[in-house]
């Protein structure tokens, strides 16, 4: 082989050895960029909202209790987990449950030294047990948090290195604002969870009734109006017809907006209530008894009555 033809070969394989290097380069700066982007909103909406809930729960402070009855007025009263789902939901944001363990598994998992505010921290004072966390805060960003600490401290703000326990029994952080605000801009289903959020204290469950102008109806009726309120035509107000519409979607790829069905007795596939997934785990629901009310589906009862799940739009 002569030497320009060696001389080509060579410039050859040095180009594709940096194109492949360029490559893999830009694959592994693109897969560190989709970690850490946020896929849902702007941070600083995120900032904006986290801001907001802390300054909610700094206003508590000498002004609730700790303890197991639940009280959202004057004098306020919360256990750690209930106090962050109400500092939460005054700011329109609703994790849907009041229990640790529920708020361990929304949102994504945060590294201790990339916490910001706003952020879910999660403790376990007791690690032989069942329960994986049986204390929640709120970061707050320089290393503390505020919390519903104790009968003893009530809300409080705390160093995480300032005792033991906070060193020690710290078992991790969950980012769920992101997730639990509309993207920007907002999706279908982002638009139809916050039209039901938007409804919750105006409307009137009904067994057998559905009427726009006083805002009352079925459990089939409050879905079927939610949906048309933002140009979706279900064209049926029964959830055994409903459950036939659009196509079937697993468990497990849930979106917001989706139609979820659960049966009254087990086994069955004849729908008894029909639930609008709102994200991150959480149901929005009606009925006569309950009303109107969100709940996360990891309760047993959700999982056990389960039918399918149906994405409409």
């Amino acid at each position: 082989m002569n030497k320009k033809l060696i001389s080509v070969v060579l410039r050859i394989m040095l180009s594709v050895i940096m194109l492949t290097a360029f490559t893999m380069n830009l694959i592994k700066v693109d897969a560190a960029t989709i970690k850490v982007a946020n896929p849902y909103n702007n941070q600083l909406a995120v900032n904006a909202k986290a801001d907001q809930i802390i300054q909610t729960a700094k206003n508590l402070i000498g002004k609730a209790t700790y303890g197991g009855q639940i009280s959202t007025t004057y004098p306020y009263q919360f256990k750690c987990a209930s106090f962050i789902n109400f500092v939460f939901k005054q700011n329109g944001v609703d994790l849907a449950t009041s229990d640790e363990n529920n708020m361990l598994q929304q949102g994504y998992y945060v590294p201790r030294d990339q916490l910001q505010k706003g952020d879910l921290v999660f403790f376990d004072s007791t690690p032989t047990d069942n329960d994986p966390a049986n204390h929640v805060g709120l970061y707050i960003g320089d290393n503390k948090i505020i919390h519903m600490a104790n009968s003893k401290l009530n809300v409080v703000i705390s160093d995480l290195n300032s005792t033991n326990y906070y060193r020690d029994c710290y078992v991790g952080a969950r980012r769920v604002l992101p997730s639990l605000l509309s993207a920007n801009p907002a999706t279908k289903g982002d638009k139809i969870v916050a039209t039901a959020f938007d409804l919750r204290n105006k409307v009137s469950i009904s067994s057998t009734t559905n009427n726009t102008a006083s805002l009352t109806f079925t459990n089939g009726g409050l879905v079927n109006y939610i949906f048309m309120k933002n140009g979706v035509n279900l064209g049926t107000t029964n959830i055994k017809e409903q459950i036939k519409l659009g196509k079937e979607v697993s468990y497990n790829n849930l979106q917001k907006g989706d139609l979820v069905f659960f049966n009254y007795n087990l086994g069955s596939q004849t729908p008894g209530m029909v639930a609008i997934y709102a994200g991150d785990h959480r149901l929005i629901l009606s009925s006569p008894a309950d009303g109107y009310y969100t709940r996360v589906d990891q309760l047993d009862w959700y999982k056990q009555h389960y039918i399918t799940a149906r994405r409409v739009f």
